[in-house]
């Protein structure tokens, strides 16, 4: 029996079908995304009515990887899916980002969107197939929305432009972005990439968005063919008062834009300024009416604020501190702050600073990942702190946010392409915000450069970043350059780039109204590139390159590459070998066994002695020299025996000297001649020809007796 509808289209040369109708049928929209093997199950459900006193959109987007979907069981002690990984939280911004815009204004039913991943063929990545299920659930669903969307990921290899790259062509490729978008604009993007041009990246954006639209249409197809999608359900989250609406207007309008026209920087300022302004607005109503209509000064009061202020910036032609559209605001930097970390760096700009410190270790300090979709290690790490105290706020912790997460994430994809290709570090860089008032990913961006080059990591090139906003309406607009934390909240973009003086590193950009145009996109690009490159020249101006020398508390690392079949011989039965290396150096020593069939022997120490102690006792190991007849050697006594002694010639060649070659004077007794462990000279004097050992003569290096040399002339 046929159970549900399933549909197929072609997108990028890969085959995606959806199903609806055949599982989780009681959501309010169900549906199985496939590409290959890899297999999504995206379901939306929302409330008939919004909760009381909410006056905003409550989404949770929910993303979990299913163990079992690449055949693994999770780790840990209870063996089941926990708490989301960073990995699938940033999955859950993408599509949150992309989707939260086009849910009408006024509703506030709660909405719930659960994505699972049910199949995982190790060849196509899920992350870029999220939206695209979500949208179509939410399609599918008689949920109000202004869609459809979807999101595609954009690749390069060779210079060809690949739409959903698989795992492999990933690997390979100088792109990683991931773009979303309606029928008519863009709406949404993330993505690292090799320096690449302004034109470069436009390109990327309109070869995404023939896929998006597609993707779209297909959408639209399938939701005609499911009776339930149609109509949308009605709903009335808002209640209003016109007559209060009107007089807060009059009261409030025409002071909110004197203040949005004093051009002042200081953010406390103005919040006092506006603050005032309600309480006029306030003052004007009796405690009986406000007992009533009380609850509708604070929304409506936020309401006029922001047409005041974007009016004024569209029409007057100026923004809230001052600058004007293209402007920067002032910046002071500062490396070396802190003495004993392995680099630091301050970077302020405006009311916005991040103090950013370096760590660097060995492969011990590797970040360990066991997803579901990857399994192995992270050496470059970077995380985003945000405290209360950044804004002036008093609010309790509560560990790390998506917010922080995805701000870590962009800042690390920035800085990673220009990271030295022979670097033998694990990297940890901490940014933590101590002032906000907009772009603090883009200072955390410029701070990481400074400490890597304070630290003297050795970068290809400085990157700096630039948060650029937007305020449009009815056919103006205005690109906003360095973005206050005001205009990102009562403007229409959030748009990032970082980049080096040669080109673009990675990108995000969030919008709250439907779309960009492509010529919206195009100016902002441009004169974001303007603004990168006169951050870029304060950052030079601070450290103009990377110290030449590490820090002296800074760990040396020392890598080399050794022979695969020697790698047991430097380790030793039970690790005794290294271990024993590792407590005589005071040093840390991994081994790693590469594909090529090679090994790689990291060394991690604070003192040079040491390293240079453990570097030449394991290549002595690992590329032993050859025992040279006629040679003489000094080495250690290994075993004492009757017949004679060991000795260690090199290291994992031994030899004996005979009882009779130990001393020109008749020994006796080697126990009274010598003991294991002593060092003595000797000198090699062949191979015995059953044992195939060599024979070694500690007496030739000794001076002959006189009664023997005396007996010797008179034989003669």
């Amino acid at each position: 029996m046929n159970i549900g509808i399933k549909k197929s289209m072609v997108t990028g040369g890969k085959t995606i079908s959806v199903e609806t109708g055949k599982l989780a049928k009681q959501s309010d929209g169900a549906v199985v995304v496939r590409m290959g093997d890899t297999m999504l199950l995206a379901t939306i459900v929302s409330s008939q009515e919004a909760k009381e006193g909410v006056d905003f959109l409550p989404l949770t987007v929910d993303y979990r990887e299913k163990y079992s979907a690449a055949g693994r069981f999770p780790g840990g002690f209870f063996r089941r899916e926990a708490r989301p990984s960073e990995t699938e939280i940033l999955v859950m911004r993408l599509v949150d980002r992309a989707l939260r815009p086009l849910f009408p204004d006024d509703y506030h039913a709660e909405v719930q969107l659960m994505i699972q991943l049910l199949s995982y063929d190790g060849i196509n990545n899920p992350d870029a197939l999220c939206g695209f299920a979500a949208s179509a659930a939410i399609a599918v669903s008689d949920i109000p929305f202004n869609g459809p969307m979807s999101e595609v990921r954009v690749g390069r290899v060779d210079g060809e432009y690949i739409l959903n790259p698989t795992m492999a062509e990933m690997a390979v490729s100088d792109i990683d972005i991931v773009i979303a978008g309606t029928m008519k604009d863009i709406n949404m993007l993330e993505g690292e990439m090799q320096e690449i041009s302004e034109d470069e990246l436009i390109e990327v954006f309109k070869i995404a968005h023939v896929a998006i639209k597609e993707q779209c249409q297909f959408q639209l197809d399938l939701a005609a063919e499911i009776p339930t999608s149609q109509p949308k359900r009605t709903y009335s989250h808002e209640s209003h008062d016109e007559a209060v609406k009107a007089k807060v207007y009059e009261l409030a309008m025409e002071k909110c834009k004197d203040v949005a026209r004093m051009g002042l920087a200081n953010k406390a300022k103005r919040t006092e300024l506006f603050d005032a302004i309600k309480s006029e607005v306030k003052a004007s109503y009796s405690d009986e009416e406000l007992a009533v209509i009380g609850k509708f000064i604070s929304p409506y009061f936020s309401e006029v604020k922001k047409k005041a202020v974007r009016w004024v910036m569209l029409n007057d032609r100026k923004r809230l501190d001052g600058r004007q559209f293209d402007e920067i605001r002032s910046i002071w930097a500062e490396v070396d702050y802190l003495p004993m970390v392995h680099g630091s760096a301050v970077f302020t700009r405006g009311e916005t600073q991040s103090l950013t410190t370096l760590t660097l270790g060995g492969k011990m300090d590797e970040q360990l990942i066991d997803g579901a979709t990857f399994k192995g290690t992270e050496r470059f790490m970077l995380h985003y702190n945000f405290p209360p105290f950044s804004t002036g706020e008093a609010k309790p912790l509560r560990g790390t946010s998506r917010r922080e997460i995805g701000h870590g994430n962009l800042a690390l994809r920035a800085l990673k392409p220009v990271l030295p290709d022979d670097n033998p570090y694990t990297i940890r860089i901490v940014s933590d915000i101590l002032e906000s008032n907009g772009s603090s990913s883009m200072a955390t961006v410029c701070a990481g450069t400074l400490a890597l080059m304070d630290g003297g990591i050795q970068i290809k090139a400085p990157v700096s970043g630039i948060a650029m906003g937007l305020i449009t309406d009815e056919g103006k607009f205005a690109i906003l350059s360095d973005i206050l934390g005001d205009e990102d909240h009562l403007g229409d973009m959030d748009f990032k780039v970082t980049g080096t003086a040669k080109g673009i590193t990675a990108c995000q950009m969030d919008i709250k109204v439907d779309g960009l145009p492509y010529e919206v996109l195009i100016q902002a690009l441009e004169q974001a590139k303007a603004g990168r490159l006169h951050i870029l020249e304060k950052i030079i101006e601070t450290m103009p390159a990377p110290r030449a020398e590490l820090k002296p508390q800074t760990p040396r690392v020392e890598m080399f590459i050794v022979p695969n079949d020697m790698i047991g011989a430097i380790i030793g039965p039970g690790g005794k070998i290294i271990q024993g290396l590792q407590k005589e150096t005071k040093t840390i020593i991994t081994i790693e066994e590469l594909p090529t069939t090679e090994g790689r022997v990291q060394i991690l120490s604070n003192n040079a002695e040491d390293m240079n102690e453990a570097v030449r006792r394991i290549k002595s190991i690992a590329f032993p020299p050859l025992v040279e007849d006629g040679a003489t050697y000094h080495g250690k006594i290994k075993s004492v025996k009757d017949f004679g002694c060991f000795v260690e010639i090199l290291p994992g060649t031994d030899g004996l000297i005979h009882i009779s070659e130990f001393s020109w004077e008749k020994v006796a007794k080697m126990e009274d001649v010598c003991k294991e462990g002593d060092m003595i000279d000797f000198k090699v004097i062949g191979k015995d020809p059953k044992t195939k050992k060599w024979k070694l003569s500690r007496k030739v290096l000794l001076p002959r007796p006189e009664r023997e040399t005396e007996t010797e002339a008179s034989n003669s």
